[in-house]
């Protein structure tokens, strides 16, 4: 639809999320929140996709929010209810990306701002084009990092590297994250859309269950000392071996040939 927020579209076994308010850099509003929570949980029902892939429509991926929605007009104190929005709105989008079972890609198609940040920071793997860039933005209108920022920057780039980020809010080149370890892989502008497409089939195609595990297993042990985390270790892989994901990987392996992964 012309009119739709978050335009869906499927390759195969690998559907893709655009947000769709690119004159205003993909700015969320409390409507396109409503839009892409439908589309997420669609995809979550629908055991055809195996992988998704979200991004943005035109030169950004995601500005964060648009201070212009009605979600922030002042009430009759004069004072906005921030909180209430990241309770609304962005603690449910990042809790579900990460509940997703299936592996979410973000492919990051230009400027990704404050909660547009931290979204394709909680993806599962981001990928960037060259001219991409992530800002933290919130201290620029006294805020903190939300949309799980607070929690995803300390872990991937470090103590003093998030405070730098969230502190300033400079700018931070794509190809600088990808050296810092705060995405999986920069590329050229043009090759962006191939690269991501092509990683969502490879994801598409391995055990769908064991890469929702993977996750769930490396976000909780990051909490868990060592001992802790073995034994976490050991109560998943009695799950997975009984999947029949496991018996074909093993099967396929003893048979020498590709194996047809179907669990979901």
């Amino acid at each position: 639809m012309p009119d739709a927020l978050v335009l869906v579209a499927d390759d195969g076994p690998v559907r893709t999320l655009t947000l769709n308010r690119p004159a205003a850099l993909n700015s969320f509003t409390a409507e396109m929140h409503g839009q892409l929570r439908d589309a997420l949980d669609a995809a979550a029902a629908t055991e055809t996709v195996r992988a998704l892939i979200l991004t943005g429509a035109g030169r950004g991926f995601c500005a964060g929010q648009d201070l212009n929605d009605p979600a922030l007009a002042p009430g009759a104190d004069g004072r906005v209810d921030v909180g209430a929005v990241v309770e609304a709105s962005y603690k449910p989008l990042a809790l579900r990306i990460r509940a997703l079972p299936v592996p979410v890609i973000a492919q990051v198609n230009g400027v990704a701002a404050g909660a547009g940040a931290n979204l394709a920071l909680g993806c599962d793997i981001a990928l960037a084009a060259r001219s991409a860039s992530f800002i933290q933005a919130f201290a620029k209108i006294a805020l903190i990092p939300d949309c799980g920022g607070t929690w995803l920057l300390p872990r991937l780039a470090g103590r003093a590297r998030a405070l730098g980020l969230a502190l300033t809010g400079d700018k931070l080149s794509a190809e600088q994250a990808e050296r810092w370890g705060l995405i999986w892989q920069c590329v050229d502008d043009e090759a962006l859309p191939a690269a991501a497409l092509a990683l969502a089939h490879k994801l598409a195609a391995l055990p769908t269950q064991a890469l929702a595990a993977t996750r769930r297993a490396l976000d909780d042990a990051a909490d868990m000392d060592m001992a802790a985390a073995l034994s976490m270790e050991a109560r998943v892989q009695r799950e997975r071996g009984h999947s029949h994901d496991f018996v074909e990987g093993v099967t396929a392996f003893r048979e020498k040939r590709a194996p047809q992964f179907t669990d979901r």
